[in-house]
């Protein structure tokens, strides 16, 4: 009796001290058979997969403003994740004709985000206005320490292959 409950105190410390990942177990339909795992962005953008799903970016446009944000998030899509990079580039191809879109850093006073230590970045474009879809290539960002680069996508699919 004595030897169980330093047993369980032990099991239970290392249970906490394992890494959180993408631990939610794929449903399963009626057939048995798992289905993919999906994200939900929290503002319901285009999700674009960084890595094997390390982290993400969501893509909000604002058609009227021609205003396209990006928010960089955790591998479920549920934290903002800060990023040190001044901006984000991304080539765009609408209409067999390629663009280059800056998304800058986005200081927020209220969050205490600030260039080189931020999770929205956003950029202006009159052609946004009339876009319904692109193909994108973005083409480096490093958060906490890993880079990713060349990382394609459609515009508003995402790249989200499990989907």
């Amino acid at each position: 009796m004595r030897l169980r409950i330093p047993l369980l105190l032990a099991a239970a410390i290392v249970a906490l001290s394992l890494p959180a990942g993408c631990s939610k177990a794929p449903a399963t339909a009626d057939s048995g058979k798992p289905q993919a795992h999906h994200h939900h962005p929290p503002h319901g953008g285009t999700p674009i997969v960084l890595g094997d799903e390390a982290y993400h970016v969501e893509l909000v446009l604002d058609r009227d403003a021609g205003r396209l944000q990006a928010y960089v998030l955790d591998d479920e899509m549920e934290d903002f994740v800060r990023s040190a990079a001044p901006s984000i580039v991304i080539t765009a191809t609408a209409g067999g004709q390629a663009r280059e879109l800056v998304l800058a850093a986005v200081p927020n006073p209220v969050t205490g985000e600030t260039v080189g230590d931020t999770s929205l970045f956003e950029a202006q474009a009159n052609w946004l206005r009339t876009a319904t879809q692109f193909e994108g290539v973005l083409r480096s960002i490093t958060v906490r320490g890993a880079t990713f680069t060349g990382v394609k996508f459609n515009f508003p699919k995402g790249n989200d292959t499990d989907g």
